[in-house]
């Protein structure tokens, strides 16, 4: 059986992702209980698990299910330090979307 495909996007891809599962990579602006903020190109709200455990200003690696709402319902979180570039991330997420037959299939 085949892993589902998690597409790299950034706060601008969201309302294209809805109902799906994706990867997020965003410098974490706020934390307010079982909610956060990241900054992924554009503001990104996150539903967290209880097993998510970030800190302010670092980078945050988010596996999760784009909500209706273009919330981000967090399955798994990784935490990836303050040293990212940035500029790199946005690279990829690009090259996702202009190549997308290699990384994922539109629906």
């Amino acid at each position: 059986m085949a892993a589902e495909a998690t597409p790299r996007i950034n706060a601008r891809y969201l309302e294209s992702f809805t109902n799906s599962t994706v990867r997020i990579l965003g410098r974490v602006t706020s934390l307010r209980g079982e909610s956060a903020t990241i900054d992924a190109n554009g503001s990104v709200q996150l539903h967290l698990n209880r097993d998510a455990h970030l800190t302010l200003n670092n980078a945050v690696e988010i596996i999760g299910k784009v909500q209706p709402d273009l919330t981000v319902k967090v399955f798994q979180a990784m935490d990836f330090g303050s040293n990212i570039d940035f500029n790199a991330v946005e690279a990829v997420v690009d090259a996702t979307h202009r190549y997308k037959e290699i990384f994922y299939t539109a629906d």
